[in-house]
């Protein structure tokens, strides 16, 4: 059952009395966050600088907001969320949010107050066909008369909302909707479809990506990732990209053996980028499936694990450039690219620079696509699974350096002491690890980084003033092994039969820190400006077992970063601890850090109205949620 409830305006003619319902006025002082990224190009960055190095000591908390999904939990036992990863967007006052089990809500930028919400139902659907119930956020948009929020639920239904009433609007789509899992030219597997991550609004155009399985037992269970792109007013579709090419489309070769007939997979699932002036929208894909095999899919794999620009009015591919070929380990591009006008060696160029899972910087000339430094072709391993065909080479970009340790080796080991590194050598006899591309293998395989990055969806910051990229990631390394299934269990030759976080000796990381960072690159040279490790992580407890004071070695943590004119924000659960800090960004240093009620899981966003600037963000899991602000102090 759909529903909503809303604060709408009222005439009480009994009591000849006019309630106006008043929406936040913004003035011209104020300052928005209205696109998940605060701009189509994904920066992250906003130009406030009223809370700073001076005086972000004396930030507070001055409201929070519980999400509606806390009373679903309370009355619903069959609710199941994970972490709360929202991050909202501000227009005219008013923040806009998705939850975790499918509401949207509109909330008063100044007091928190809830003005609107609406319920979706997608959780009732059941669990997010990847992961447990969980979304990113909405986009707005506006043509000057009529305002619009817009939701791709867990259930794969794309949303139209009014804005200020929070109700569907009639004229688009199905009477305000319209089912994603339809129209893809295949109804493989409906129930592994799903989104999880807001549209793109360009130019008057919805582009919407989707949230498939990862990790399917039967080639018919997962439809192909092909993106859409709808009317912003009507519904009605404007094209649909293949992502996974048909027979007479440019691409197709790269599917041997007519594989791109049952292949799905190569989804969009996360953010994207656009250059409205250029008529550009960037599209980061994934691997197809099934993730860890590709015997049944031999060739490289277009437009799977690429960077691909598309001309926004027709869908057609301007650009592409794959960074993984016939991709073996979940190296989907994780995060929306940034998009930024640099200038290499006097030379300005109109740029899109794309992090990786493996701890590339991928850097082009967003309109061509050209490298702007030279990536290179080089050697990698080779399977020797019967029936794969592993890419003999992969590109290497040779600028910037890579933000994260690549592959297992003597240089990335574990060595606090000779013993623990004998223990981590000992533990690692029997199976396959190495280089950077290892493949899967029957053994068994570590990779470094793992699957999940490396870099991940919460995405790089980037200062437009300066060109300089903040990325946080972290270092955790995953156990990968293949095995041949049952005929019942599995029409793949080989599926994977375990994979998990692999620890070392001790139940201490395999590898040397940190294991968290935030690498700063300056995208005008390639150059690292700095790299420090993000958290304190197990630090003293390193010392307890007698381990010489490593300093701070970083922590495993998802958050995401938020760029002022002089500081960089990154939320954390530090060793149990909930805590948002503040780094000088030209140094790494850290210039403050605040204690949080909840563990930060969203990107935070900044914003000024009434002349005071707030941050906001996400925080929580499951049954407790909470958008959190912070401000400084009023002045009498």
């Amino acid at each position: 059952m759909r529903s909503w409830s809303a604060m709408p305006c009222l005439n009480d003619l009994l009591l000849v009395t006019v309630l106006i319902c008043v929406t936040p006025l913004a003035s011209a002082q104020d300052v928005e966050w209205p696109h998940y990224g605060r701009d189509l190009a994904s920066s992250k960055y906003v130009p406030l600088d009223q809370i700073d190095a001076d005086n972000v000591d004396e930030l507070e908390l001055v409201w929070s907001w519980d999400t509606p999904d806390n009373a679903v939990f309370r009355r619903e036992a069959e609710a199941s969320a994970a972490e709360y990863k929202a991050t909202p967007i501000m227009v005219d006052g008013v923040l806009y949010v998705s939850t975790s089990l499918g509401h949207v809500a509109a909330v008063d930028a100044v007091s928190g107050e809830q003005l609107w919400v609406f319920e979706s139902g997608s959780w009732r659907q059941g669990r997010h066909p990847n992961y447990n119930n969980n979304h990113r956020g909405v986009s707005y948009w506006s043509d000057g008369e009529a305002s619009r929020v817009f939701m791709a639920a867990n259930d794969g239904i794309l949303w139209s909302l009014d804005a200020t009433t929070g109700e569907p609007d009639p004229v688009f789509g199905d009477q305000g909707w319209i089912d994603l899992k339809r129209g893809l030219g295949t109804d493989a597997a409906i129930g592994n479809y799903g989104n999880i991550s807001p549209p793109l609004i360009i130019n008057d155009t919805v582009v919407v990506g989707s949230s498939l399985h990862d990790v399917p037992r039967f080639r018919d269970q997962i439809p192909p990732g092909h993106v859409r792109a709808f009317d912003a007013r009507t519904g009605q579709r404007k094209w649909m990209f293949h992502v996974i090419p048909r027979e007479d489309e440019a691409g197709a070769e790269t599917w041997e053996e007519e594989s791109w007939r049952f292949m799905g997979g190569a989804n969009v699932w996360t953010l994207m980028s656009a250059d409205p002036e250029a008529g550009l929208v960037y599209l980061p894909t994934s691997t197809p499936a099934n993730d860890w095999y590709g015997g049944h899919r031999k060739g490289d794999n277009l437009y799977a694990e690429s960077l691909v620009a598309l001309d926004v009015d027709s869908g057609e591919v301007v650009w592409h450039y794959q960074t993984t070929r016939h991709g073996l380990w979940d190296y989907d591009l994780p995060a929306a690219p940034n998009l930024v006008d640099i200038e290499v060696d006097g030379e300005p160029i109109s740029a899109v620079a794309q992090i990786s899972k493996q701890g590339f910087v991928f850097v082009f000339d967003r309109l061509t696509g050209e490298p702007v430094w030279p990536i290179e072709m080089r050697p990698v391993p080779q399977s020797d699974v019967p029936g794969e065909r592993t890419a003999e080479t992969q590109p290497f970009p040779t600028r910037p350096a890579p933000f994260e340790p690549q592959g297992l080796t003597d240089e990335t080991l574990i060595d606090y002491t000779p013993e623990l590194r004998a223990e981590a050598l000992e533990q690692l006899e029997g199976v396959d690890y190495g280089e950077l591309y290892t493949p899967p293998s029957t053994r068994g395989m570590v990779m470094v980084p793992g699957y999940s990055g490396g870099a991940g969806w919460w995405g790089a910051a980037v200062d437009p003033r300066t060109n300089i990229q903040y990325i946080p990631s972290y270092t955790l390394p995953r156990f990968i092994k293949l095995r041949e299934p049952e005929p019942d269990e599995s029409d793949y030759r080989y599926i994977r039969d375990r994979s998990f976080t692999i620890d070392g000796p001790r139940n201490l990381p395999l590898t040397k820190p940190p294991y968290g960072r935030i690498t700063a690159i300056d995208l005008d040279t390639g150059e690292h400006v700095w790299q420090v490790p993000h958290g304190e992580g197990i630090r003293q407890r390193l010392i307890d077992m007698g381990v010489e004071d490593p300093g701070p070695v970083g922590n495993v943590s998802k958050n995401g970063p938020l760029l002022t004119e002089s500081l960089l924000f990154v939320g954390q659960l530090d060793a149990g601890r909930p805590v948002f800090r503040a780094f000088d960004k030209m140094t790494g240093e850290v210039v403050h850090e605040m204690d949080l009620p909840l563990p930060p899981t969203g990107t935070p966003i900044s914003y000024r109205i009434n002349g005071r600037q707030y941050i906001v963000m996400a925080a929580g899991a499951g049954p407790t949620t909470r958008l959190l602000a912070l401000a400084l102090p009023e002045a009498d």
